[in-house]
């Protein structure tokens, strides 16, 4: 008999709508199945919280001091992805792509095989790759370097990224479309399976619009790095609103409210949230050193607040909000609801990356949700039906007993309340003679 769990009374958003309802899981496997026809083996009271499928970030290239592009040996890369996933899981994150920026050919091939997708215990799933360059241009290289960009008409996928066990691991790929020879590897990935995004791009509306025809389908982090968009000369920020819009991902923590809430507006059903974090998320404000996408030299990245910048301008390297409190800001600018938030963060990516196994809870997908309060904030992270996480001050909120061991503390309940009534009758009868 499949041991299944239930639970109950959760104000579940799925489609940018909340319903209260309940739903089963089955434990043997972690996906959500049919009402069984017996009774669950245990019964978890969500008391009307919001849940919400399990974030996911398709962008980020490191937390908690760890960058992705930081490789000494496989068992120490390995390790820095485990602990990446279990910080993600406090933050409502039950899936992540790891960005691996503008970086030498022979790191691609190094770190690629490693990224393929993987599970860690208590942990947020790694489902592989995005690579964020190299052929982008350097007119819009942002914290990239631009000496190791490349031109796609002097190089192939193949040259650049590896073997079939490094491209594997690549779901998705950022490149500027007016580079020469761009439409035809947008082609070429496409085929392998790999969604292409538009990004560090100084390509015009037109030009955008090729490239989609040509199979892109996304468009990375929206108004940074790429032409501003203009009532004469969109640019790729325009083809947020063209009839066969792309999906298009926005740092929530970078863009004024006005332009935030005016692109998400837009096309709801398109937009993602994206943290686009490094190493310094997590990690207090403070001087640091760089990486290899940064040079490494003392105090190259200050971390204030939510941003971190380079040494000696405020070119912005990242934002290191995470995609929590992305969901929480969006909602606060737009005036949207939670639901039609965290849909940024979770349905759309799942469409977008067509994963038909997250995003979405319902029948027939994994049980990986969040638990939220009414103002967005993660109390619970539950993985294939098994919470993984729950926020420090909430350790007694939502106490999970066996359904044998509910009917027994019930039981011992009443029993009390019985001997009590006994107690209390006794002794008025007692003052009473």
């Amino acid at each position: 008999m499949a041991r299944v769990r239930a639970f109950t009374n959760g104000r579940v958003c799925t489609r940018g709508k909340e319903k209260l309802r309940d739903f089963y899981v089955d434990l043997d496997t972690g996906y959500i199945v049919p009402e069984p026809y017996e009774d669950p083996m245990s019964f978890v009271d969500m008391q009307n919280h919001v849940l919400a499928p399990a974030y996911q970030e398709l962008q980020i290239n490191g937390c908690i001091g760890v960058h992705s592009t930081t490789f000494v040996d496989s068992r120490t890369y390995l390790s820095h992805l485990e602990n990446i996933s279990r910080h993600l899981v406090s933050q409502g994150v039950g899936a992540f792509y790891i960005t691996l920026p503008t970086i030498h050919v022979d790191l691609y091939r190094k770190i690629l095989p490693h990224l393929n997708p993987r599970t860690f215990n208590g942990g947020a799933d790694l489902l592989g790759a995005h690579c964020e360059g190299p052929w982008l241009n350097p007119l819009k290289k942002g914290a990239h370097d631009a000496d190791l960009m490349q031109n796609p008409a002097e190089s192939s996928v193949e040259s650049i990224y590896g073997d079939d066990e490094a491209l594997s691991a690549i779901k998705m790929v950022t490149l500027a479309p007016e580079l020469g020879n761009s439409l035809e590897v947008i082609r070429n990935l496409t085929k392998r399976g790999i969604v292409v995004s538009l990004g560090h791009t100084a390509a015009d509306y037109d030009t955008g619009m090729r490239a989609l025809k040509a199979g892109a389908k996304m468009l990375t982090h929206v108004y940074n790095a790429m032409n501003s968009f203009s009532h004469r000369s969109p640019g790729v920020a325009g083809l947020v609103s063209s009839l066969e819009a792309p999906y298009f991902s926005l740092i929530a923590g970078d863009l004024h409210p006005a332009a935030l809430a005016m692109t998400f507006r837009a096309n709801r059903e398109k937009c993602i949230l994206i943290s686009d974090a490094v190493e310094l998320a997590g990690l207090a404000d403070g001087d640091y050193l760089g990486h290899i996408q940064i040079p490494h030299r003392p105090n190259n990245q200050k971390k204030w607040s939510d941003l971190v910048t380079m040494e000696g301008n405020e070119n912005m390297i990242s934002s290191c909000k995470s995609v929590e409190e992305s969901v929480r800001n969006l909602r606060k600018c737009s005036g949207c609801s939670l639901a039609e938030a965290v849909r940024c963060a979770s349905e759309n990516i799942a469409a977008l990356m067509n994963d038909e196994e997250r995003g979405l809870i319902e029948e027939g997908r994994k049980a990986d949700f969040v638990v939220l309060s009414d103002g967005g904030k993660v109390q619970q992270t539950w993985l294939a039906g098994e919470m993984v996480y729950e926020a420090p001050e909430l350790s007694d909120t939502y106490a999970f007993e066996d359904y044998q061991l509910q009917l027994m503390l019930l039981e011992q309940q009443n029993k009390k309340k019985l001997i009590l009534a006994r107690e209390e009758h006794e002794e008025r009868g007692d003052q009473g003679r």
